[in-house]
Parts: structure tokens; C-alpha cells; sequence
């Protein structure tokens, strides 16, 4: 645990993210907001009255501590914190948390207003990213892992999401906060955050060495494919974006989702969901019925999985 603690860190504060320390006792009514607020974990002498709980999370104290930032003038904050919470007073009910939280403009490209562009708020993506990042660091399956739209009472619904691991191992939450969770932290937004469980994460199946596995490039250019699909709108973009790496694992590097269109023109109960393909040949040149044969694949694939067809 120390290891990937240590990990998760580093990923972390690359992104731009500082290290906060905050107190492992909140107010009662931000434990229960939190999920706990458990009679096992209320202090029976706490030094203060507004430190009477032991912490169910680490977002109550980042929160706290942006808006501390903010109330001084600096609105545009990211922080990040990396130790335990309390879900009951046994020391296995003890976890090791990775959570961070971004407020105002302070998304991974900067923060603040500048010449070269208008300035944008932080959202649901910010948080998103954060996570995966520290998962990846902690040494996930993140090609694996399942995104649900849905997340805890303190994110807004829709404007979240629950990270698995197959159908029952939660390795974290991420989103917005909602408006209700914000009035009673005494906060405002906009602000997002996640929370990521490091124990939770499982251990690889070889053995962890510190000699790097050889890397392979390629001598071919690699080539890109655009593809657009019409779905229901209940289809996840990043169903389609699996559906796709999976047509042929060997010929495809990556997958990138780069427009969502709804209208008139789709249909009724429909989308449209856009995707860049990156082909890297390793053996030879592709040909044109290659990859004529692999758009093939392709395109079965994304309707076997999602019940999408390609977009005349």
C-alpha cells in the first residue's frame, strides 16, 4: 500500500494537483452526508465541536480546504490528499483512500484567464481523469475497468460515475458535487472531485520488477479511420470505444471518441457517436482489402456489442 500511496502521489501532482493534509475529524453533519456519522466513530471528547466524527472520506476536508483558498482569493485551486478513512472502528474497517478535488479553472491545462482562450470551469471529465490517473499509478487494469453513470448522494446525478472492476469490486467514484452537498460543506462551486480505493485495487498476477518490459516500435506509419455509428441513446460512447479495440487487438492501437450528435436527422430515441481508429501495422503494410477487412470487423463488432450500425 505504500508503494502504489506513493505512486498515486506522484501521478497526481504531475497533473498539477497539490498535496493537502487535512484533520481526520469532521463535523458530525459532514460525516453523515459522506455516508457515516456512526455512534463507533464519534469522538466522545473531541477537541472541538466541529471535529466530533471520524472522516468516512477525504472530500469533506479537500473541500473545506478549496474553499478556504477561495474565500482568499484563490478561486482556482486543485488538491489532492492520499490517506485513511473510517467506515467502522475496526482496524480492517480502515481504508486507504487516493481523493482530490479541482475548483473554479484549475483543469490540467492551466487555470485562470489567458489570451489564447476563453476560461473553463472544471467538471465531471476533470474528475474523471484524475482518477484513472491515480488508478493507472497504482497499477489497475484500466483497459478493464467499467464506468457506471451513477455515483453517491453528494455528486449530482448524471454529472458522475462509479469505477469497477467486473461487476462487484468499486475502485472509486468521481463527478460534481451537487448543490445540496455544497450548501451543507458551506462551499460553492464549480467544483468537482473523486475518490479512488487503493486496497481495493488488485495485485498483479506477475510478480512486480523493476526491469521495464521491451518496447516495441513499429517501422510502418500508422493510420487513422473515422467511423460514425448510430445508437440508442442508452449506449455508453465508451461501449462503442471498447466494442471497436476489441474487432482486432493487434491492429488497433487506440480508440478516440471525438463528436456526440443527437437531432432530428439521427432518429427518435437515437445518437450519433464518432470515433477515430488508430491502426499500427507491426508485420507489413496494410493493404486496401486489409483494411476493408478490419473496418469489416469493426463495424460487426460495435453491433454485435452495442447494436450500433455504421451512419450513412
Amino acid at each position: 500500500l505504500q508503494v502504489r500511496s506513493r505512486a498515486a502521489k506522484r501521478a497526481l501532482a504531475v497533473r498539477g494537483m497539490m498535496e493537502a493534509v487535512t484533520w481526520s475529524f469532521i463535523p458530525a453533519a459532514h460525516a453523515e452526508l459522506f455516508g457515516g456519522g456512526k455512534p463507533e466513530l464519534r469522538l466522545d471528547n473531541p477537541i472541538a465541536a466541529e471535529m466530533s466524527d471520524m472522516r468516512p472520506s477525504l472530500l469533506p476536508g479537500l473541500v473545506a480546504a478549496a474553499q478556504r483558498n477561495a474565500d482568499k482569493g484563490i478561486g482556482d485551486v486543485a488538491l489532492f490528499e492520499v490517506s485513511g478513512t473510517y467506515e467502522g472502528d475496526k482496524p480492517e474497517q480502515q481504508r486507504r483512500v487516493a481523493s482530490g478535488v479541482r475548483r473554479g479553472t484549475a483543469g490540467l491545462e492551466g487555470s485562470g484567464r489567458h489570451w489564447a482562450g476563453n476560461a473553463r470551469n472544471v467538471g465531471v471529465f476533470d474528475a474523471k481523469a484524475d482518477a484513472f490517473a491515480a488508478l493507472e499509478a497504482c497499477g489497475a487494469p484500466v483497459a478493464n475497468l467499467q464506468v457506471e453513470a451513477s455515483g453517491p448522494s453528494w455528486y449530482h446525478p448524471g454529472r458522475c460515475g462509479t469505477i469497477k472492476l467486473g461487476p462487484k469490486v468499486v475502485l472509486g467514484h468521481f463527478g460534481e458535487f451537487h448543490p445540496k452537498a455544497l450548501e451543507v460543506l458551506d462551499a460553492s462551486g464549480p467544483l468537482c472531485g473523486f475518490e479512488v480505493f487503493i486496497d481495493a485495487v488488485p495485485e498483479p498476477k506477475a510478480k512486480a520488477t523493476r526491469t521495464k518490459p521491451r518496447l516495441d516500435l513499429s517501422a510502418f506509419q500508422m493510420v487513422r479511420r473515422d467511423f460514425a455509428f448510430v445508437v440508442d441513446k442508452t449506449v455508453e460512447a465508451g461501449s462503442l470505444s471498447k466494442a471497436a479495440l476489441a474487432a482486432d487487438r493487434k491492429l488497433i492501437a487506440g480508440v478516440n471518441v471525438f463528436d456526440v450528435f443527437e437531432g432530428a436527422s439521427i432518429g427518435e430515441g437515437k445518437k450519433s457517436i464518432a470515433i477515430e481508429v488508430s491502426i499500427q501495422p507491426m508485420e507489413k503494410t496494410l493493404t486496401d482489402e486489409d483494411f476493408e477487412a478490419l473496418a469489416g470487423k469493426i463495424v460487426d463488432n460495435v453491433k454485435k456489442q452495442t447494436g450500433g450500425v455504421l451512419r450513412g
